[in-house]
């Protein structure tokens, strides 16, 4: 049996091979093991972090780090504001018409008896902590926009606003009115898409239903949250008077 003896120098490039090979291992551990937790803390913070920009807001525009909206985040667009001071708010791409949209389209997903065969007449909505004969400016744009909404899906729709003539004044022309006595107290109508507003946290919830006219049966319903800063973008007429802002104060009617 031959043994081969090894000098001292190739013992030494032999140890220090060996401790090469632990070290890199110990270094690849060491990565691997960065890596995951890197990977875990990027993991955490995604699920941890809550996008609170208002996702019907337009994309928001760079601020600087120490200015933050009214929810505290950072990156929403400038506060645009009309020369009169009546508008004072963030740009949006989106408006009351679009929630009734998605409204229109719930109430027609469960909709019963209502065809293009039947009338259909809209009401403004009402208040639902009042006698239910009260509204606002959003009650009224509803029931226009649900007209516009029901006529697209070609259901008959039945303005009961409009007079029998023109009436032609200083003011303007006009066919519609809110006057009993001008209007025609008989009607084609058998169904009447009405509705409920009550002030919520965060917006407006809209209880909208359609109901024959004879029966009061429920044929449809459909419920909706409209953001409160949608429905501060519609501007009153009257904003420059008893609401609105003015010489720079905001004014708001009790």
């Amino acid at each position: 049996m031959r043994v081969k003896v090894m000098g001292a120098g190739s013992q030494l490039a032999v140890t220090t091979m060996a401790i090469l090979v632990l070290t890199g291992c110990a270094t690849h551990k060491d990565e691997q093991a960065s890596a995951a937790n890197s990977s875990d803390k990027e993991q955490e913070r995604v699920l941890n972090v809550i996008d609170v920009r208002a996702e019907d807001r337009v994309q928001a525009v760079p601020m600087n780090d120490d200015e933050a909206d009214s929810f505290g985040a950072l990156g929403q667009p400038p506060i645009y504001s009309s020369m009169q001071g009546t508008y004072q708010g963030r740009p949006l791409n989106k408006h009351v018409g679009d929630y009734v949209k998605n409204l229109t389209q719930d109430l027609v997903s469960n909709m019963e008896y209502v065809s293009n065969k039947t009338p259909v007449a809209v009401t403004d909505f009402a208040m639902l902590d009042s006698d239910l004969q009260h509204t606002n400016l959003l009650g009224h744009q509803m029931a226009e926009s649900f007209m516009h909404e029901l006529h697209k899906y070609r259901i008959p729709v039945v303005d009961y606003k409009a007079t029998d003539y023109i009436r032609v004044t200083s003011e303007g022309d006009f066919l519609l009115s809110r006057d009993y006595l001008d209007l025609n107290s008989s009607l084609p109508i058998d169904y009447v898409l009405t509705g409920t507003m009550a002030k919520h946290q965060g917006g407006v919830l809209v209880n909208a239903r359609i109901l024959g006219i004879e029966s009061r049966a429920v044929v449809a319903s459909a419920q909706l949250l409209i953001p409160f800063y949608v429905v501060d973008a519609l501007i009153p007429s009257n904003s420059n008077g008893k609401n609105g802002f003015r010489d720079g104060v905001k004014i708001t009617r009790g």
